[in-house]
């Protein structure tokens, strides 16, 4: 039951955010009871924070096998960037960044804000690879191109669902990846 909790808000702040989030929706959309709710949660804000806390342990979990996996630094970027995503549904952990209520709790804010934290981090040391292995420019800076990628990500689903269409989703992440310069070949003699 505990589970179902968690997994039904997580749904459910991702679709309503935090105020449309109601303990009567959580338990609606678990089938909990009452009972059932408060005995493995003090409340909503306590509920609210574990299924926040797992769409962010999800998130980054997805991204280091992306970020890890095969291929060169640069593959495994453009891989992370060109995942399939439901671009109109955005992103779990974003979406929460637009919620006053969330971003005014010191509590529930912290995984979301630790999160990007991690993966602009993440993003800068694959790419600071990428540069030492030749494959990207010695110039911009990871860090700054890293927190430029994942706004970009984060804008794209914002632009995506304005426009109602996924297309400009993938426009952003093409056009990101179209600045990231490769290293100039060696010159032949």
């Amino acid at each position: 039951m505990r589970e179902r909790l968690i997994e039904s808000t997580r749904e459910l702040l991702w679709e309503r955010g935090y105020v449309g989030t109601s303990p009567r929706a959580i338990q609606e959309r678990s089938g909990a009871g009452q009972g059932s709710m408060y005995h493995h949660f003090r409340g909503k804000p306590d509920l609210a924070l574990a299924a926040i806390t797992r769409s962010a342990e999800d998130l980054r979990a997805r991204a280091e096998a992306e970020l890890s996996g095969g291929g060169t630094p640069l593959e495994r970027v453009v891989t992370y960037l060109r995942r399939e995503r439901d671009a109109l549904r955005g992103c779990p952990v974003g979406r929460l960044t637009q919620d006053p209520d969330v971003m005014a709790d010191p509590a529930l804010r912290r995984p979301v804000e630790e999160t990007f934290s991690w993966l602009r981090g993440r993003l800068a040391g694959v790419l600071a690879q990428a540069q030492a292995g030749g494959e990207l420019a010695a110039a911009p800076d990871p860090a700054a191109t890293a927190t430029a990628l994942v706004a970009v990500l984060q804008g794209g689903y914002v632009l995506a669902r304005a426009a109602a269409d996924a297309e400009v989703y993938a426009q952003a992440i093409d056009g990101a990846l179209g600045l990231l310069v490769p290293a100039a070949p060696p010159r032949s003699r």
